[in-house]
């Protein structure tokens, strides 16, 4: 299977992979937890059903110590035990940030308050961030139906 387009080749797609690359770092450098950041983008992936991104977070989060219990429960979040208070405020922020189509009135007063309790002014501005920029990744990779599967941690630099 191929890609429709070469997202990596393609001048204007590179050069935009680029910036967003750059957004990417400054998330990564932020205060909110790496662990955090992982389950984030791989519970975006899945609700946006893309295979690329979650066979990247999957194995970046084993590569950087996550469970393979954890992080096949992610899909599970809300039933399994294997979360902090906190990262279930992160994933229900992603799973309504994710579904803003599917919900009336976007994120909730609720869930926005639960993640502003576990989380400083700082996190915050990286969660949402970082939720914008998953969600932007995913949809690349789903429209120009990227390959999965091949992924190794610290292929991209």
């Amino acid at each position: 299977m191929d890609a429709r387009l070469n997202l990596f080749g393609n001048p204007v797609a590179g050069k935009f992979f680029r910036y967003i690359n750059s957004a990417g770092k400054v998330l990564s450098d932020s205060t909110l937890p790496l662990a955090t950041q992982e389950l984030v983008k791989l519970r975006a992936s899945q609700i946006n059903g893309c295979g690329f991104c979650t066979d990247m977070h999957s194995k970046d989060a084993a590569h950087a110590g996550e469970t393979a219990v954890r992080l096949n429960l992610v899909a599970a979040w809300r039933e399994a035990k294997v979360f902090t208070g906190a990262e279930r405020a992160a994933l229900e922020l992603v799973e309504q940030g994710t579904r803003i189509a599917d919900a009336a009135g976007g994120v909730s007063d609720e869930a926005w308050a639960d993640a502003a309790k576990h989380y400083d002014e700082e996190q915050l501005g990286a969660l949402v961030c970082l939720i914008a920029l998953i969600n932007a990744y995913n949809r690349l990779n789903v429209v120009v139906q990227q390959p999965a599967g091949d992924y190794e941690p610290g292929m991209f630099g």
